[in-house]
């Protein structure tokens, strides 16, 4: 009689194959992934502002400098620049820091492309490339998760090489208007497009993290 109920309970959800399960995880990791890059990102801009405010000031204040006598101008540097370049050292060491960690998040992404290329790949052996195949969730064929990703990958690949420039320049120039145009180029990425979130917003729709 036991084994009669156990016979009739309902039905479970399919188990997800191995490579649907796999593309679900790496549409999990590219959320925690873009979270983590705009944490840093935020973080980051907060320290390029406190750069260029400081070096803002600097500028000011040589100006100012060189209005003056040249004893009194000997007796300011003593007293007022060494301070002031240690704590911009301290502040540019803390944004490389922060490029750092985005270079580990972004090669993170390029990982999940190659993981997602691999699979692609896998289906190519099984089916070859001209016959159908079943999509492993709703309606996207597992190459357009791989489009996804590489596009995704792709953005997030130039804006970091956009980073490494204005980190490198940053503390160095001495014009205030580039200044300004490096802490701009920072906080608006200009190359993680509009779309990039309904991009990943689309993916985990069609991996069910997302309700339809």
């Amino acid at each position: 009689m036991a084994a009669k109920t156990l016979g009739i309970a309902a039905p479970r959800k399919p188990v997800l194959s191995v490579s649907a399960r796999r593309i679900k995880d790496n549409a999990a990791d590219w959320h925690n992934l873009i979270l983590k890059w705009d944490t840093l990102n935020d973080a980051g801009f907060a320290t390029a502002n406190n750069i260029a405010n400081l070096k803002i000031s600097l500028l000011a204040e040589d100006k100012t400098e060189l209005e003056n006598s040249s004893l009194a101008s000997e007796r300011s540097e003593e007293k007022v620049l060494p301070d002031y370049n240690k704590e911009l050292e301290a502040l540019c060491e803390d944004l490389q820091a922060t490029l750092d960690s985005l270079t580990k998040i972004q090669m993170k992404m390029e990982k999940l492309s190659s993981t997602t290329k691999g699979i692609c790949d896998l289906e190519t052996y099984h089916y070859g490339e001209d016959n159908k195949r079943p999509p492993l969730f709703h309606t996207w064929p597992t190459a357009h998760f791989y489009a996804a990703s590489r596009r995704l990958s792709d953005m997030y690949r130039k804006e970091l090489l956009l980073k490494r420039v204005v980190v490198e320049e940053l503390a160095h120039t001495t014009d205030r208007s580039l200044t300004l145009s490096y802490l701009s180029m920072w906080l608006h990425q200009p190359y993680v497009e509009s779309d990039s979130k309904l991009l990943l917003e689309s993916m985990l729709l069609e991996t069910e993290h997302r309700a339809l």
